[in-house]
């Protein structure tokens, strides 16, 4: 049976309220209607780890075209990512910059989804954790654009047009997956059962947000259910959720992935090309 990662090896969940060590503690909205720095360091980080996962797909995917096209919806994520950390850092108002909140925290420090830092797995896995996570960001985004924050609204707008094509694409890949051989049919659907159970924290309350994840639930399920219908697939019953994330406890897989990522940035500090 899987375990918990948010209490895996005894450790308590931490509560969301207490002190965050990437922020000083700051969980609450900054003054002049701005967001929590802790809620850009969660969009942000998505956004990074999806990016340096995709990335690993690089001269391994099973289409040239396909290289490309995974190679792009990184690149879009960490644009994003890059967006998200640099407006954290300015809120934050600690001399870090967006290089500083990507290279030198630690993985409790990071406040990304679980979703995210799973190992890519097989392509049906990479497929249907893009699904998923487009399929809550598109609305996310689009919600964002409207928010009275100018600076985090036209992030939104910008993320919203590329949330629409990642959508796209993992949807027309998982349809092509899910409604062909009976191989694929069957990797596909055990993908989605695989990765199903953590789509759940995307939508965990956030009294910071300046918008309630909850509201976003009902357009994720209709397009997931939809996708899933024609993909000839079902989606699994709702069960055990892995939670902990955003509070920055995370799977055993985040700290091999900053391990790498981080790597040249630690061992050369401060160089410049």
């Amino acid at each position: 049976m899987a375990t918990n990662p948010a209490t895996a090896g005894g450790r308590p969940s931490v509560d969301p309220a207490a002190t965050n060590p990437a922020t000083g503690g700051t969980n609450a909205a900054a003054g002049g209607g701005r967001p929590s720095v802790d809620y850009l360091l969660g969009l942000g980080d998505d956004a990074l780890v999806m990016a340096q996962r995709l990335a690993e797909w690089a001269a391994r995917a099973p289409e040239m075209e396909e290289d490309i096209a995974l190679s792009n919806i990184a690149l879009d994520q960490l644009g994003a990512a890059r967006l998200l950390l640099s407006y954290a850092a300015e809120i934050e108002g600690a001399g870090r910059d967006e290089d500083a909140l990507a290279f030198l925290r630690g993985d409790r420090e990071f406040r990304n989804c679980l979703l995210v830092e799973l190992p890519n797995g097989d392509f049906g896995h990479t497929m249907a954790k893009l699904l998923f996570l487009s399929a809550y960001q598109l609305p996310l985004y689009a919600a964002l654009s409207n928010c009275p924050d100018a600076r985090l609204a036209a992030i939104g707008a910008k993320a919203r047009k590329e949330s629409a094509y990642h959508l796209d694409h993992s949807r027309t890949w998982t349809v092509r997956l899910g409604d062909g051989t009976v191989e694929s049919h069957r990797r596909m659907q055990a993908a989605v059962d695989a990765v199903w159970p953590y789509a759940a924290e995307l939508f965990a309350a956030d009294p910071a947000a300046p918008v309630d994840p909850a509201t976003l639930r009902a357009e994720f399920d209709a397009t997931v259910a939809a996708v899933l219908a024609e993909a000839t697939l079902t989606r699994p019953d709702s069960g055990w959720v892995p939670t902990g994330g955003r509070q920055g406890v995370h799977t055993e897989h985040l700290s091999y992935l900053l391990a790498e990522m981080q790597v040249v940035h630690r061992a050369h500090p401060g160089a410049r090309w």
